[in-house]
Formats: C-alpha cells, sequence, structure tokens
C-alpha cells in the first residue's frame, strides 16, 4: 500500500482537495475510486487509470460519461505519492499551465520537506 498525501501550500490552500470538492458525485466517487487504485498499486498503476506525463509527474485519469479528469501527482521515496492539482480535460492535451503547476507544487514540496526524498 502506497500513502497518498494531498499537496497544500506554505499558506494552507490544498488544490487538489479543492478540485476534488468541486466535482459532482459520481464524478467525485470514481475520481476517489482512480487515488485508491494509486493507493493499491502505486508506481505499478498504468494506463488506462495513470500515465507518466514529465519530470516526475504523472496523471491519474477518470472519464464518467463525457467528463473526464486529471489529477496530477508525483512519487517521493517510502511508497508515498503526493497528489498535487487536478482538472476537468477539455482537449485532447494536458494543459501546460496545469502540468507546470504541478512541477512547481513538487518543486515546493521538496523545498519544504528535504528529508523526504522523491523518487
Amino acid at each position: 500500500m502506497y500513502e497518498i498525501i494531498f499537496y497544500d501550500t506554505e499558506t494552507g490552500i490544498c488544490p487538489v482537495q479543492d478540485f476534488l470538492d468541486s466535482l459532482e458525485p459520481k464524478l467525485l466517487a470514481k475520481a476517489l475510486r482512480t487515488i485508491d487504485l494509486l493507493e493499491i498499486n502505486g508506481s505499478r498503476l498504468r494506463e488506462p487509470y495513470s500515465k507518466f506525463l514529465d519530470e516526475g509527474i504523472f496523471e491519474l485519469r477518470t472519464t464518467q460519461g463525457t467528463d473526464i479528469t486529471r489529477v496530477l501527482y508525483f512519487f517521493i521515496i517510502g511508497k508515498k505519492a503526493v497528489l498535487t492539482n487536478g482538472f476537468i480535460k477539455k482537449t485532447q492535451k494536458t494543459p501546460q499551465s496545469e502540468l507546470e503547476l504541478a512541477k512547481k507544487y513538487k518543486v515546493d514540496y521538496e523545498r519544504r520537506f528535504r528529508d523526504e526524498q522523491v523518487q
């Protein structure tokens, strides 16, 4: 089992929790189920549920009807996954701004928690 960590900013904002809170119940249930799969399978989780994007950032993939969500995350040593941010996908490609935000959060997390090394 992997530990799932919700990233929060130094000011206490939790972008991924805010995103999950914004979802409709059915979509939220599916997104939470995909997070459960990450908790169970960790780095062994593959498509269609998880996909590597760039620089240690992965996406959790959920579809409910025509709605598509993505939750971005990275791994740290000790069987831990840090969920950073999420979005409703409207185009074929992951928006660069969302990927850059996840990278920024990863750098911030590494800076604040240096005792935990990133995989």
